[in-house]
């Protein structure tokens, strides 16, 4: 064998580098022990160059560490640059510059990195067993070995000699498959990246942030201002964007662009995005529900949410009851208080209004001076909005009793309600200016009776209609009061006046 090698120069033997267990890299580190071939055979080093293939951090080998320094800091060539020197002309070969270090292939910069690796191309896929194709032809040793005439091999071809043996744990995953590649094969591929100068190179550090930063920016304002189905849509758009971008580069211009941190910063920015919308959206509806409270009970806010129903200009017919409530004697007792002390009768009074009116599922429909506008049946309908207000009424009316005897005991005067309620059909909707304010309201004849039918209450007097008395008569207590004359009616109405529960 010795012969030979020394007969034909075109014959590569293996070198092993090794290094120290506890090195992460094999970058400028002086190697711990270097495995020669035995000089028994050659001592020539032109025949020899390094196997050894090096691992990215998923474990995966895709780099080719094209030299490596030996112990003196010479560089000793790979063993697939070592046999791709051997078809390449001159002008072609794969050299290093001793000042700069660059390595080139002829005029071309192979783009390798701090640790003298490059990005190579993977041409084939990995053997599972003998007889599978690779991509390369394959032969046995033992069938060339035991062939009496040779086997014939076209003119400049490169003979790998090595074994496909799991034992010997000379295999290493790639990029290409899940399937472990055996060294052998590994060194076939880089062999053929070299001849066909199929580099791969990493953009910049700098370009890589700028495409972070960039994607984070458009991101980030395109989530802002959509959002739903249209945030979605453009989350995926710009996915598959930059994928095709990435691709492009990787397959054009043979350019690796950053991959994990700009669709991790999509996908954050995204998911932060429905977060903040949803915080937003809660926030508001919070408030929304906070404002809308004072005006109905929580149980009608809850429903009204729920609904998912828009608040537009206009409204709609409904049967509905309605409450109006004044404070008969305010007048008097506001001329004998200071105006603050007035401010506080008033507001107690108008709280005991507006707890009956929440407590029996009613809307605040406004205040009126003095007094109050209470509807039941709007915007919830519900059958028995008569008895829920003749119930708030009661209510009042016995709270404002209480209400009363505190006034006496500390101003020497006291007031009472006068209410007044009418049952059936009212526009009920929002009215005024549709961007600037809204007032939800109900109108029509049914609102004016009730107002009226208040209007002739006597302190602490409950005034109910007949459409009113209809609904309720049997389940209260209530008398006849007789027909009485009001204004917009050409006839007199029937009114009855409710004494309490039965």
């Amino acid at each position: 064998m010795a012969d030979v090698l020394a007969k034909y120069h075109n014959v590569i033997l293996p070198i092993q580098i090794n290094y120290p267990a506890t090195q992460q890299s094999a970058g400028d580190l002086i190697p711990e022990k270097i495995d020669y071939p035995s000089s028994t055979l050659t001592t020539d080093k032109n025949q020899m160059a390094h196997i050894n293939v090096f691992v990215d951090k998923d474990g995966k080998a895709r780099k080719l560490p094209v030299g490596l320094p030996d112990e003196n800091n010479q560089y000793i060539p790979a063993f697939s640059a070592a046999l791709a020197n051997l078809v390449l002309s001159d002008q072609e070969k794969i050299k290093r510059d001793p000042v700069s270090g660059i390595w080139t292939r002829g005029d071309t910069v192979i783009p390798t990195n701090e640790k003298n690796q490059v990005t190579t191309e993977f041409y084939s896929k990995p053997r599972q067993k003998i007889g599978t194709d690779t991509g390369y032809e394959s032969l046995s040793f033992v069938d060339v070995l035991n062939s009496k005439d040779g086997i014939p091999l076209p003119e400049g071809a490169i003979v790998l000699v090595g074994p496909f043996v799991t034992a010997m744990q000379d295999e290493y995953p790639t990029p290409i498959s899940s399937v472990k590649m055996f060294g052998i094969e590994i060194h076939a591929n880089m062999i053929q990246t070299l001849l066909e100068s199929k580099f791969y190179k990493d953009s910049s550090k700098t370009t890589g942030v700028t495409i972070i930063v960039l994607m984070g920016i458009l991101a980030a304002f395109l989530f802002e201002r959509y959002k739903g189905k249209a945030a979605l849509i453009l989350f995926i758009s710009l996915f598959v964007i930059y994928i095709l971008v990435w691709f492009v580069m990787y397959t054009v211009w043979n350019t690796f662009f950053p991959m994990i941190y700009p669709v991790f910063t999509l996908v954050t920015i995204y998911i932060w995005s429905i977060v903040s919308h949803y915080l937003s959206e809660r926030k508001e509806r919070n408030r929304v529900t906070g404002i809308f409270g004072r005006f109905v009970s929580k149980s009608v806010v809850d429903e009204l949410l729920q609904s998912g129903e828009d608040v537009k200009l206009g409204g709609s017919r409904k049967d509905i009851s309605l409450i109006f409530v004044d404070i008969r004697g305010f007048t008097p007792m506001s001329e004998r208080l200071e105006p603050e002390q007035v401010i506080q009768v008033l507001n107690e009074y108008l709280d005991v209004c507006t707890k009956a009116i929440f407590k029996f599922n009613g809307t605040l429909d406004k205040f009126i001076g003095d007094g109050v506008m209470a509807m039941f049946g709007a915007p919830i309908e519900y059958d028995n909005h008569p008895e829920m207000a003749v119930r708030a009424a009661i209510e009042m009316k016995s709270q404002a009793n209480i209400l009363e005897q505190k006034l006496i005991e500390m101003y020497g005067i006291g007031v009472k309600f006068g209410l007044g309620i009418n049952s059936g059909p009212a526009v009920v909707g929002n009215i005024g200016s549709e961007d600037l304010r809204l007032d939800y309201t109900a109108i029509g004849d049914t609102v004016n009776l009730s107002a009226r039918l208040e209007s002739n209450a006597k302190p602490g007097q409950i005034l109910i209609s007949e459409n009113t008395y209809a609904r309720v008569k049997d389940l209260f207590q209530i008398e006849a009061v007789g027909e009485i004359k009001v204004k917009g009616k050409e006839k007199p109405v029937m009114v009855y006046e409710v004494l309490g529960h039965l």
